[in-house]
C-alpha cells in the first residue's frame, strides 16, 4: 500500500491525498482546492496529480473548498466512484460547490477579457455550476462516529472533529494480504471547545496518522479575552469612531460563529444599537443547513435556544441576498457591521466592501482567521501598510486593520496534541504532517516527536510512502 500527498503538503491548502492498495484500489482522501496564489492556483488545481478516472472511492472530511472545492473538476474528468462524507457534509457541499462554480465561471470571464485585449485564446473555467450539480449524484452521507463497511476489504468511521458542521475524521480499515491497516486522517481538528458544536470525538487507534498542522506552532487565546476583544473592536468603531466594522469571513462555519457570538451581546443587551449585514448568498443558505443539524450543536447552543429560538438571528440582523442590497451598502451612512466572504479577502463581496471602506479612518477592517500568504487578506495586515491595490486601482490604507486570532476553526499546538494524546504512540508506525505552513509543519513534528511519536514525515508535494 502507497500514499501519496497530491495537495496541502508544505502549505494549507489544497488538500488530495491518494491511497494506493496491494490489489488496485485507489482512495483518495479530499479534494481540495488550492487558494491563495492568484493565478499561480489555476495551474495547480489543473494538475491533479493523478488520473480522476481510476479512483475508485472518495472519502471527504468536511465541505471547506481547500477540501472539498476540486470534486466537480475531478467529475469533470472522468472520476465516477462514491463519495463519502457525514450527511451535514454533503448538505453544505450542494450549496458550496455551486458556489465556487458561480465564482469560476465569473473569474474566466474577467480573466478571458484581459486575454482578448492580449490577443490570447480563452481559457476555461475548471469546472462550471452543471458539474457542480452533477457530481452531487456520486455523494453517500453517512452518519457520523459509526463504522461503516464500503466493501469486504474496507470500512471507513468518521468520528466529529469540531472544525465545522459536518467535519469528521477519516478513520480506515483496510485489509490487504490478510493485514488489517488502520489509517486516521484528521482533516481539519477544531478548537477544544467550539462556540458552537459539540466537543471533538476521540480518535480510534491507529497505524498510520495523517494529521494538520495550521496552527501547529502557537496558542489561541482564551474564549473570554476573544469575546471581550471582538466587543472591545465593535465599540470603538460603531460607538466612538461611528464607522463601518467590515469583517471578511468565511461563508460557512466562522460566520455562524460571529453571528452567535453577537446575539449573545444582544441577548445580554451589550450590542450596540447599530444593523449587522451578512452579505454573502452563501452564507445565508448555510445558516439554513446549520439550523437543519441542531443535533451537533453543543450544550451552550442548546441552553440558549431554550429561551431564543433562534441562535443566528435577532431583530437588527439582516441577511443580504442580492447584489443590489449588496451594493447599496456602500452607501450606507451609519455605523454598522458587515460580515462578508471571503474570510481571505481574496474574492467575493467583502473585497468591494473593503474597497469602498479602506479609506476612511473612521472604518475598521477586523479578519477573524487564517489569510494564506499571498491574498489580499495577508496583505492589508502587513504593518505599516500606506496603500494598497485593489481591483487593480492604488487604495490608501486609513481604515484600522485588526485580527482575533481566537475565531480560528483550527486548534492551537496545545489542541493538537491534546487530540491525539489517547492514542498508543508504539502502535503509530509514521505520523504525516500536513495541511500547514512547512516550516510551521517542521516545528509542529518537533511537537509530536517530542510527546513520544517515533516516525514523523512532512512530506513534500506529491511525494509517495509506502505504508
Amino acid at each position: 500500500m502507497t500514499i501519496k500527498f497530491c495537495g496541502a503538503a508544505g502549505e494549507v491548502t489544497g488538500s488530495k491525498h491518494l491511497i494506493t492498495t496491494a490489489d488496485g484500489k485507489r482512495l483518495l482522501l479530499d479534494c481540495g482546492m488550492f487558494q491563495g496564489k492568484g493565478m499561480e492556483t489555476d495551474a495547480m488545481n489543473r494538475d491533479l496529480g493523478f488520473d480522476p478516472q481510476t479512483v475508485d472511492y472518495l472519502f471527504l472530511s468536511h465541505a471547506h473548498i481547500d477540501h472539498a472545492g476540486l470534486i466537480p473538476y475531478l467529475y469533470k474528468n472522468g472520476f465516477r466512484g462514491s463519495i463519502f462524507c457525514t450527511n451535514s457534509t454533503r448538505d453544505l457541499c450542494a450549496l458550496m460547490l455551486q458556489d465556487s462554480a458561480f465564482i469560476q465561471e465569473l473569474d474566466v470571464v474577467w480573466f478571458n477579457k484581459k486575454r482578448k485585449k492580449n490577443n490570447l485564446p480563452p481559457v476555461e473555467p475548471i469546472y462550471t455550476t452543471q458539474e457542480a450539480t452533477k457530481c452531487m449524484e456520486l455523494f453517500v452521507g453517512l452518519p457520523a462516529n459509526k463504522r461503516i463497511y464500503i466493501d469486504e476489504h474496507i470500512s471507513v468511521m468518521f468520528s466529529q472533529t469540531s472544525h465545522m458542521l459536518g467535519a469528521g475524521a477519516v478513520n480506515l480499515e483496510i485489509t490487504e494480504n490478510d493485514t488489517r491497516k488502520r489509517i486516521c486522517f484528521t482533516g481539519d481538528i477544531g478548537r477544544s471547545k467550539s462556540r458552537i458544536l459539540r466537543p471533538a470525538m476521540e480518535i480510534p487507534q491507529c497505524d498510520y496518522l495523517i494529521m494538520e498542522s495550521t496552527y501547529g506552532d502557537r496558542l489561541h487565546a482564551a474564549d473570554s479575552e476573544i469575546s471581550q476583544e471582538l466587543f472591545k473592536v465593535i465599540y470603538n468603531t460603531c460607538v466612538e469612531k461611528k464607522g463601518k466594522l467590515i469583517i471578511p469571513s468565511f461563508s460557512v462555519g466562522r460566520t455562524q460563529e460571529i453571528v452567535y457570538e453577537l446575539n449573545l451581546f444582544n441577548n445580554q443587551g451589550l450590542l450596540p444599537k447599530i444593523d449587522v449585514f451578512v452579505d454573502s448568498p452563501l452564507a445565508v443558505n448555510a445558516t439554513e443547513v446549520f439550523k437543519m443539524h441542531t443535533d451537533v450543536m453543543n450544550d451552550d447552543v442548546h441552553y440558549t435556544m431554550l429561551y431564543d429560538v433562534d441562535p443566528f438571528g435577532f431583530c437588527s440582523l439582516h441577511y443580504i441576498r442580492s447584489k443590489e442590497e449588496s451594493k447599496s451598502l456602500n452607501t450606507y451612512n451609519r455605523p454598522c457591521i458587515i460580515l462578508s466572504s471571503s474570510g481571505m479577502a481574496e474574492a467575493g463581496r467583502v473585497k468591494h466592501h473593503i474597497a469602498n471602506a479602506i479609506d476612511d479612518p473612521k472604518n475598521t477592517i477586523l479578519f477573524v482567521g487564517y489569510c494564506a500568504p499571498m491574498t489580499l487578506g495577508a496583505r492589508l495586515q502587513k504593518p505599516d501598510l500606506k496603500e494598497i491595490s485593489i481591483f487593480g486601482e492604488m487604495h490608501k490604507v486609513k481604515a484600522d486593520i485588526c485580527k482575533i486570532e481566537g475565531f480560528s476553526g483550527h486548534a492551537d499546538r496545545r489542541e493538537l496534541l491534546n487530540f491525539v494524546k489517547p492514542l498508543d504512540r508504539e502502535q503509530v508506525k509514521t505520523v504525516f504532517v500536513v495541511h500547514g505552513e512547512k516550516e510551521v509543519g517542521v516545528r509542529f513534528r518537533e511537537s509530536l516527536q517530542s510527546a513520544g511519536f517515533h516516525n514523523v514525515e512532512v512530506p513534500e508535494q506529491f511525494q509517495t510512502y509506502k505504508l
